[in-house]
């Protein structure tokens, strides 16, 4: 499905009010409600929309830790890295994980109740085995700027 203007418009909007009805869409988008329906689902279908969520103001909830934690494996066999990353998608802290260029393999952030809960995961990933040679911890004090929603009208301009 090759994406048109209309169609990164339709996701922009999205991203930033998945709850959004369908005619508020159609109208910010210049299309009618009918067809605006049909190309969201479409947009559906294809995999492009994977879903809805809320945002939560985790703040409000209690205090965490984040912490950026740059990670060197062992070895760099294939074998490696899907032994490292079958343990990490298990761990419940992780909320994102990224295969990176340059000095260390990974960048991984961890979401914590603190600084103990941090260090006793990368405890039981040390003891699990799989394949860490370093790491190094970045823990955040503030983030003054943390976005949900990407510039997809920047970075697709019109199709």
């Amino acid at each position: 499905m090759k994406l048109d203007r209309i169609d990164i418009k339709i996701l922009n909007e999205l991203q930033k009010n998945g709850r959004i009805t369908n005619v508020e869409l159609a109208e910010l988008v210049n299309l009618s409600p009918s067809p605006c329906l049909m190309r969201v689902k479409k947009l559906q279908e294809e995999g492009y929309i994977l879903g809805y969520a809320g945002l939560i103001n985790v703040a409000k909830l209690g205090q965490t830790l984040t912490v950026f934690t740059e990670i060197t494996l062992k070895n760099h066999r294939q074998a490696d890295f899907a032994r490292f990353l079958a343990a990490i998608e298990k761990v419940h802290s992780v909320v994102e994980c990224h295969l990176v260029s340059g000095g260390y393999d990974y960048l991984v952030k961890f979401v914590t109740s603190g600084i103990e809960d941090y260090q006793q995961t990368m405890e039981r990933l040390i003891d699990l085995d799989v394949g860490i040679d370093k790491y190094f911890s970045f823990v955040v004090l503030k983030t003054p700027i943390a976005k949900a929603q990407l510039p997809l009208t920047k970075l697709f301009p019109a199709s």
